[in-house]
């Protein structure tokens, strides 16, 4: 089934410019960087790259990056933007990569898009070395089960079937494309199920921007990054 990303391609790639929406510019970027700065980090796969902004940002971080993402819309804008990067198609549940490949690998909100999220977080954690990080943003489970209820004031925010997974189709500014709800504890169990232990969790609140998308987000915030670490294997 189309989750609407080749149909939105030229829309998001507008609407996210070369610096990200408000969400990633002003919330998100600065406490994912926080736990990848300084960590000697060499070889990364961004899982869901889209139009490459993420890749671009750890390769300026001395960070070899490869990026994938299923649509090649996506992956030819990145391309042209980024002509010396590795960029390639392919999907989250099926990685095209030898076992520990990477140390670094990051979910930067993909997780909502992919239809069989616990295949694809068994499948970064196979590609992880041991010793590496699996960083995830999302959008919390409380948010993707509610609307607010009375727009445009947005003071009621209503939550429906938190427990309940299901797929459900999300549009703005031109962009239309097909989310995924799942309660944590969904995501939580998959990621020890994998073997996965949980170095950080945090909602960060946003740190720049208008005023009054500071006091909504504030209000009711819809992200939260996760650090994941594969163990170390133990010497014979």
């Amino acid at each position: 089934m189309s989750q609407g990303w080749t149909e939105s391609a030229a829309a998001w790639i507008a609407d996210m410019g070369e610096h990200g929406d408000f969400t990633r510019q002003c919330v998100t970027d600065r406490p994912v960087l926080q736990r990848i700065e300084g960590r000697g980090h060499r070889k990364a796969l961004d899982v869901g790259c889209g139009e490459g902004r993420f890749c671009r940002m750890l390769q300026e971080r001395g960070i070899s990056a490869i990026g994938l993402d299923p649509t090649e819309a996506m992956l030819a804008e990145a391309r042209r933007r980024d002509p010396a990067g590795d960029y390639r198609q392919g999907y989250a549940e099926a990685l095209p990569f030898a076992d520990g490949t990477f140390d670094l690998v990051v979910s930067y909100l993909s997780l909502i898009d992919i239809t069989d999220a616990t295949a694809a977080i068994r499948e970064m954690a196979r590609v992880l070395e041991p010793g590496g990080s699996l960083i995830i943003v999302n959008l919390n489970g409380f948010a993707t089960a509610g609307h607010w209820d009375d727009p445009p004031a947005k003071t009621r925010f209503v939550i429906r079937d938190y427990l309940d997974d299901r797929a459900e189709w999300v549009a703005w500014r031109g962009i239309r494309i097909r989310n995924w709800h799942r309660p944590l504890s969904r995501y939580m169990k998959a990621l020890i199920e994998a073997g996965l232990i949980l170095r950080h969790f945090d909602e960060p609140d946003a740190t720049s921007g208008p005023a009054d998308r500071r006091a909504r987000y504030h209000s009711m915030p819809y992200c939260h990054i996760m650090e994941w670490e594969k163990p170390a294997e133990r010497a014979a």
